[in-house]
């Protein structure tokens, strides 16, 4: 395949080359025409040929390379295709245990600074609260007790 490049590389900087040598060779045959008729048609023949032969091996290489383009596509595909398979589910554990176990940390977190404050606050409100409660019903128990033993 690489030769094939290569040697589509060398043509088409070999054409780029070559043209103007079958204008001067034209050129040439026109000009000798009337000296040298055998010379002439030799060089006429000669380029014409090599001309004929450079296009059918240029499109021959480009309909090979073209096939060997679409099988190595085709090939690529496939062959990167189960590596994409594998990556996939690679990434996947992967980002699950990670994601797992940052959730689970900053979720601890979170939830152990809210609860704490949330304690904080319900402790202070039942201390609150207790304390009038307890003082309430201790005033309440108080004031019956000593009423009862104003009497005897």
């Amino acid at each position: 395949m690489y030769a094939c490049i290569y040697l589509s590389i060398y043509l088409s900087i070999y054409h780029s080359l070559f043209y103007p040598s079958i204008f001067l060779s034209i050129y040439i045959a026109i000009s000798f025409k009337i000296s040298f008729p055998p010379l002439s048609m030799y060089v006429c023949m000669h380029r014409s040929i090599f001309l004929f032969l450079s296009v059918y091996v240029s499109i021959n290489l480009s309909v090979n390379l073209s096939t060997q383009s679409s099988y190595l596509s085709i090939y690529l595909s496939i062959y990167l295709s189960q590596y994409f398979i594998y990556l996939s589910i690679y990434l996947s554990i992967y980002l699950s245990i990670y994601l797992s176990i940052t959730v689970l940390l900053y979720l601890s977190i979170y939830l152990s600074i809210y609860l704490s404050i949330s304690i904080l606050y319900l402790s202070i409100y039942l201390s609150i609260y207790l304390s009038i409660t307890v003082l309430l019903y201790l005033s309440i128990y108080l004031s019956i007790y000593l009423s009862i033993l104003s009497f005897f």
